[in-house]
């Protein structure tokens, strides 16, 4: 009985609901003992709990989410309108800590506050990472999990529609009847061929994410409840050890689970929770005056209008994808600075804070000569629109009206280490969450190069037969002086943060095993009511 492969697999997850497809779940009700209690229904949480209800259909599972349940709100829905969730009630709308190498500006985080989470409200891209990134998760100590596991766990969540054209054939590699659609897009303008596939359902051409395909598969043991916060995980001692029994929600109320509390609730989200809870490192949770119950001081150090489309017409605001570029190291670089870069990475490893196995899995990627030409060190997106730091032109200026495009870079494995945790002085006020952005000399050096090498993408045909002027930095940035001011002014997030709750060995920073069991000191039975 196998249900993980889908909360394995769902780390792009989106897709939608119109019309009558409604989710059959039922509401709480009264009932305040469950059998299974789920913390968070977002993009993982809905599909672990639709799978506990199929599987196991004489237990009572309940799904606790902080946010509403939004089938009908357009800006989820109409692919057109992505990204126009952010920063709204739908949306937690974390900040970050004021981080010293950008000049100490705050971050913005966007997780999805609402049922189906982020995969409500993300750019929807549907994708996948490289064979070797998978497989390192199993070289680090996590027995079953490599390309192969989490293939087949990604086919099983997706079902691909191929529209027969050229570039696709009826072998695509990808699932084909699990509940999250994918598609390649109606209308594609010519800059962003070739093609990737979207999370759209190609029968409304609206969005398709994880409430609205994956709870309407539930049977009638699911329950949920929605703007519902839980305040911490309720633990009790036994054989020397503790065990979940429960949760408390925000207003007190206490909910009994007999037998799991699972624990989806968001990158962010989750070391405040297991330190409210008592799990985690025993100085932060003495500073926050919480009796510390499980010392795991890994937790929470991470490793970051209109009708557009509504009606299933074809339209501009259909399409949603932007062209993506996966780039290795001689690629990202100059030849002259890749040894300098490794060397960089070296120093950073060897410094004792970061001389963990996957900072050594990191700079296995980038020295390897056999790794370097398969594994991704940076990625480039075309991005229709202006979507830059310095400001869409105003109006009354030459520029106004202008049209855009804007090439972004994304470091794929920096060697910083951030950290989300409870704010200690008011523990129920949002979390501490520090990327620590370009904190060391690897990272800022690559994001440097990754600018230029942006520079280099433009200028060179065919891109350069396209466009008429560099708007931002601008020509006048020429020196490392410049480029670097430049990168510590615009550094920002692609809205992906991993890590905070690592499945590692408790000596690397580990909070969880390779079932997805927090690190206890033994093993428990479940709770009762």
């Amino acid at each position: 009985m196998d249900f993980t492969g889908d909360l394995r697999g769902l780390a792009l997850s989106c897709l939608l609901l119109f019309g009558v497809f409604l989710p059959a779940f039922a509401n709480a009700g009264n009932a305040t003992c469950f059998d299974f209690i789920v913390v968070g229904g977002g993009t993982a949480g809905t599909a672990v709990a639709t799978r506990s209800s199929q599987y196991l259909p004489d237990d009572s599972i309940l799904v606790v989410e902080a946010g509403p349940f939004a089938p009908f709100e357009d800006k989820i829905n109409i692919p057109g309108m992505k990204g126009s969730t952010l920063g709204t009630k739908y949306d937690w709308d974390f900040t970050s800590v004021p981080q010293a190498a950008l000049f100490n500006r705050t971050i913005t985080q966007s997780r999805g506050k609402v049922l189906g989470g982020t995969s409500a409200l993300n750019l929807l891209i549907w994708d996948r990472g490289s064979k070797p990134e998978y497989d390192a998760w199993g070289q680090v100590g996590n027995s079953g999990w490599n390309w192969e596991s989490m293939n087949a766990a990604m086919n099983k969540a997706e079902k691909f529609s191929n529209p027969g054209l050229p570039d696709y054939s009826t072998d695509t590699g990808y699932g084909t009847a699990g509940p999250i659609n994918a598609v390649v897009n109606k209308f594609i303008p010519r800059q962003q061929d070739p093609r990737i596939p979207t999370a759209i359902d190609p029968g409304h051409y609206n969005r398709s994410y994880s409430a609205v395909e994956y709870l309407p598969r539930a049977g009638p043991n699911l329950r949920v409840m929605t703007n519902t916060q839980v305040a911490k995980i309720n633990l009790e001692s036994r054989r020397g050890g503790y065990v979940a029994t429960g949760v408390t929600l925000l207003n007190g109320q206490v909910l009994e689970a007999r037998k799991d509390v699972i624990l989806p609730a968001g990158t962010i989200s989750n070391p405040p929770l297991l330190e409210m809870s008592g799990i985690g490192n025993g100085t932060i949770l003495e500073a926050a005056g919480i009796k510390p119950r499980i010392d795991l001081p890994g937790i929470g150090e991470c490793q970051n209008d209109g009708g557009y489309g509504r009606h299933g017409e074809i339209s501009e605001y259909d399409y949603c994808a932007s062209a993506y570029s996966y780039q290795g190291r001689p690629s990202m670089l100059e030849a002259n600075a890749s040894a300098e870069l490794i060397n960089t990475a070296k120093a950073v490893v060897a410094d004792t804070a970061n001389n963990l196995v996957d900072a050594k899995k990191k700079l296995e990627y980038l020295a390897n000569s056999t790794l370097v030409t398969s594994i991704a060190q940076a990625e480039y997106v075309l991005s229709d629109g202006y979507t830059g730091g310095k400001g869409y032109p105003a109006k009354n200026t030459t520029l106004y009206g202008t049209g855009f495009t804007t090439i972004i870079a994304g470091l794929m494995h920096e060697l910083a280490r951030g950290s989300a945790h409870l704010n200690t002085t008011n523990t129920t006020a949002r979390p501490f969450y520090d990327p620590d952005f370009a904190s060391n000399a690897h990272d800022l050096q690559a994001l440097i190069a990754m600018a230029k090498y942006i520079r280099r993408i433009a200028t060179t045909a065919p891109f350069s037969e396209v466009w008429v002027d560099e708007y931002e930095p601008g020509s006048e940035v020429q020196s490392d002086a410049q480029w670097e001011t430049f990168v510590r002014n615009n550094t920002n997030t692609f809205y992906h943060p991993v890590g905070t709750c690592a499945m590692l060995l408790r000596q690397e920073t580990g909070v969880v095993d390779p079932m997805l069991l927090v690190l206890w000191d033994d093993e428990f039975e479940g709770g009762g009511c």
